[in-house]
């Protein structure tokens, strides 16, 4: 499905929020859109590689990272994992790497930059709990458009309008 965030706020304008415009578009998939999920971990990516492995249909992982440009949360390999399991997008406040495999990946993918340094593996993090940033609250159960525009969320799914 091809989400176009204009077209869903001007649908919407009632039910959406759009987070602020800090964030580039990595992944194979230029448009996604999905219930989220959320992490919520530091220069440690043992979460999010443990969620890649579940069942994403239909789903979007909000990873808050804390803005760290240190560390990359996300690779190559955990994009590809997350992509066959059907997750839809994952929204990085942090960094990920490996972003010219990733651009060829089936899946959605928008962070704050890019940096070649792995995390530790603490197995440190939270999962399912609100994460704030960008301007906006991430809360699990809500839905997340995002494009080349933008990352809107809401709190119920929404349809493209024709």
């Amino acid at each position: 499905m091809q989400y176009v965030t204009p077209d869903l706020c001007d649908a919407y304008p009632e039910l959406i929020e759009a987070a602020d415009p800090i964030f580039t578009n990595y992944g194979g998939k230029r448009s996604f859109g999905g219930q989220i999920v959320t992490v919520k971990c530091f220069e440690d990516n043992s979460k999010v590689k443990q969620l890649v492995d579940t069942d994403g249909q239909g789903k979007v992982m909000v990873v808050d990272a804390g803005g760290s440009m240190r560390r990359a949360c996300l690779g190559d390999m955990l994009a590809e994992k997350a992509a066959a399991n059907g997750w839809q997008g994952i929204i990085m406040y942090g960094c990920i790497r490996d972003v010219d495999v990733i651009a060829e990946t089936d899946i959605g993918v928008q962070a704050l930059g890019v940096h070649p340094m792995k995390t530790d593996k603490r197995d440190i993090g939270d999962v399912d709990i609100p994460v704030t940033f960008a301007g906006l609250t991430f809360c699990p159960g809500d839905y997340l458009y995002a494009d080349n525009n933008g990352i809107v969320v809401s709190p119920e799914p929404l349809t493209m309008p024709e």
